[in-house]
């Protein structure tokens, strides 16, 4: 333990024998409720657009067939209901609470929906503020929801963090701005993503431009965009820019964003319809895996080679129906990646794995998932669901030395 332990193990990298179980922070779905994606729509500061792209996504995903829902986590600064025009309150009964319907037919619930007065100020502290969003998820009945978009807070404070931990987030979208000082706010969005092991769909910048009406001509409001820079510099895919267009607006004060029609987003309802229907075909076609974690008790651990032994998971239609614990045999040079596909083993899920036995895992058939924290059995949960992936993290410390499995 070092002199300096504060004994809050969840915000410590360091390994040590004292070190705690990590906290699994997952929040259940209520029981009625069926949610089948979950994208976050972020931005690293206020006043760049996300709740304007959360509602045009779901209205764009609404109008292709897709049951879509708004979980407004924007709990201090709420303005979903307004876009949509929505009046009337949330209600409930003894299954639970009951989201508010659109005109078209899309799921909301936000705190301005549960508020006497919608102009009352929610002055609330942080810890209260993550648990009001986690409530939405556990407490509300979600009937058969496609896609669900979380409108989240600005920044990276304790309401995006509950988001990530909590809630089976599919995937992000970026919301940004042409200023340059947009560069470092994504860069924190972008990083803090990352740490919690969340995919990245891509970004949309709004605001990009306008568009004169008597000359056709666009105009650079803001300044030269710098979203490609950005975009490049994490490998990540520009999805749509917006334009300042005033009835947008207009179609937000009026509640009528539903009406409106524009086709700067469409590229991400296709993006997100592949998504969804890729799902469906991963599931129908694969309905038994047996999956190995490389672990340390029931922690993944950082070494593949050198971990006590492999927590393996018989799962059947994306769900865990059996598991047990094998200690280490040994990590001769490519002995242990044989030893687990004579155990039958679908998948291996490590911190880190040398080159050599990701290459013979690969010759085996058998999907190597890298980069992967926490404990064991969330980390297959989260695989299943179709949230964890690969980072590539290959473990450069023995790579010299016939270690982790080579």
């Amino acid at each position: 333990m070092s002199e300096n332990c504060n004994q809050s193990c969840g915000s410590c990298s360091e390994e040590c024998e004292d070190r705690k179980e990590a906290t699994d922070f997952s929040a259940k779905l209520h029981e009625l409720s069926r949610v089948k994606k979950v994208i976050g729509i972020v931005s690293g500061k206020g006043g760049v657009g996300k709740s304007l792209v959360t509602s045009i996504l779901a209205v764009s995903m609404n109008r292709m067939g897709y049951h879509t829902a708004i979980l407004d986590a924007d709990i201090t600064g709420p303005s979903i209901p307004k876009a949509f025009g929505l009046r009337g309150k949330a209600g409930g009964d003894e299954s639970g609470l009951h989201p508010v319907k659109s005109r078209t037919g899309i799921d909301v619930i936000s705190i301005n929906l549960l508020l006497e007065d919608d102009t009352d100020p929610v002055v609330w502290r942080g810890p209260v503020l993550a648990g009001a969003v986690k409530q939405f998820w556990s407490d509300v009945v979600w009937d058969d929801v496609d896609f669900m978009f979380v409108d989240m807070p600005p920044g990276t404070g304790d309401v995006p963090l509950t988001v990530f931990q909590s809630l089976p987030v599919d995937g992000i979208i970026i919301v940004t701005s042409p200023q340059e000082l947009v560069s470092m706010i994504v860069s924190k969005a972008v990083k803090m993503a990352r740490m919690m092991n969340i995919p990245i769909v891509g970004l949309v910048e709004n605001m990009s431009y306008f568009k004169c009406p008597d000359n056709d001509k666009e105009y650079k409001i803001f300044g030269e965009s710098h979203i490609e820079e950005v975009a490049e510099k994490y490998g990540l895919e520009v999805l749509g820019k917006l334009p300042i267009d005033p009835r947008i607006a207009a179609a937000c004060d009026r509640g009528m964003i539903e009406l409106f029609e524009g086709d700067w987003l469409d590229p991400i309802a296709d993006i997100l319809e592949l998504s969804i229907e890729h799902k469906k075909e991963k599931n129908t076609e694969v309905s038994k895996m047996k999956i190995a974690v490389a672990s340390e008790g029931k922690m993944v651990t950082e070494h593949f080679g050198h971990c006590e032994g492999f927590n393996i998971f018989d799962a059947e239609n994306g769900k865990i129906v059996k598991s047990e614990f094998i200690l280490n045999p040994g990590h001769k040079p490519g002995f242990l990646p044989n030893f687990l596909n004579d155990k039958g083993v679908n998948v291996i899920i490590s911190g880190g794995m040398g080159g050599g036995a990701i290459d013979i895992f690969n010759e085996k058939g058998i999907e190597v998932i890298v980069g992967a924290t926490g404990i064991a059995e969330a980390a297959v949960n989260s695989y299943l669901q179709g949230n964890l992936k690969s980072t590539g993290s290959v473990c450069h410390e023995h790579q010299h030395h016939d270690e982790c499995g080579h």
